[in-house]
């Protein structure tokens, strides 16, 4: 490399470093959508109380988180605007046709945090492990149906691979939002459903719903008496819920650095892991490295099961 172009990328990196230690000098803001914004508000709240700069929650559904997505790869790459983003935004390039790439427009900052999806049915189903389903589902093929909070979503997603992996044949009936969904099988208009953790457990102690496994690869703490689907039966079955941050590609890496290490140490803090919890959700906080090889290893895996189930946004 010639001594130039050796001398612009000091000048680069030292332009990237003043421009860290003087960040943040305005409000940063966080977009959201789908889902909750709760995660996203007690992150931003320790940012302000670190910074002393407000956090902004700008809600932006539609378009299956799209949107949102769309609006931080095309925002300034400052660190003033970051995409809470979920499942579904890795799951969107294989259902959408979407004006951004995942990994090229996005530079990850951290994993913020994970939950099980939980595999229920209704009582009236007679199955009470996850073999017993798959059985059930094999001997009345297109007999069941599940429920999800919509299609594209992680939900559906991880029905059409459990259905893929057993060998069986359940009818999808999406709905506008996992409370309906819920609803409809708590009725007994659906016998089968992966819930969202959070959503589902409170039905499951109530006896509303019988909870057969989590998706996760090891038990959840949120529900230590369930089996996981891997151990139930079908090896090799992992999906989760989770939400990370991601910034404009571009934006300096001393500034991701920053986000990244005060976000961790809040995602440390007692009364922060507590009041996740309370979501449902488990802290996780890994480097900006491991977030970017998650979200690659996300859209690859979704990729694979849209594909061979022909699963489709209705």
């Amino acid at each position: 490399m010639k001594p130039a172009s050796w001398l612009m990328l000091a000048a680069i990196a030292a332009s990237g470093s003043a421009f860290a230690q003087s960040y943040p000098a305005k409000p940063i803001r966080f977009i959201v959508g789908p889902g909750p914004d709760a995660l996203a508000r007690v992150i931003g709240q320790k940012l302000t109380d670190a910074w002393g700069q407000p956090v902004i929650i700008d809600q932006r559904g539609g378009g299956g988180g799209t949107i949102s997505a769309e609006a931080v790869a095309r925002a300034a790459p400052d660190g003033y605007t970051l995409l809470l983003a979920t499942g579904t935004h890795t799951i969107n390039p294989s259902m959408y046709k979407v004006s951004y790439d995942m990994v090229r427009d996005f530079a990850p900052v951290t994993l913020l945090a994970s939950t099980p999806f939980i595999l229920a049915v209704h009582p009236s189903v007679p199955a009470n492990s996850v073999g017993e389903l798959i059985a059930l589902a094999k001997a009345k093929p297109g007999a069941l149906n599940y429920g999800s909070g919509g299609s594209g979503t992680p939900p559906h997603l991880a029905t059409e691979l459990f259905k893929t992996m057993a060998g069986v044949n359940i009818v999808h009936v999406p709905y506008k939002t996992v409370a309906a969904a819920i609803t409809d099988l708590i009725a007994g208009q659906l016998q089968v459903m992966f819930t969202v953790g959070p959503a589902g457990l409170p039905q499951i102690r109530a006896g509303r719903i019988r909870g057969l496994a989590v998706s996760t690869a090891k038990r959840s703490v949120f529900a230590p008496e369930l089996p996981t689907v891997a151990e139930a039966g079908l090896a090799g079955f992992e999906v989760f819920g989770w939400n990370g941050l991601l910034a404009p590609m571009g934006t300096p890496k001393p500034v991701i650095a920053k986000l990244h290490d005060e976000i961790v140490k809040a995602l440390g803090l007692r009364e922060v892991r507590e009041r996740v919890a309370t979501f449902g959700f488990e802290p996780v906080g890994n480097t900006p490295e491991e977030f970017g090889e998650f979200v690659k290893a996300d859209i690859a895996q979704w990729a694979r099961v849209a594909k061979k189930s022909g699963a489709r946004v209705d």
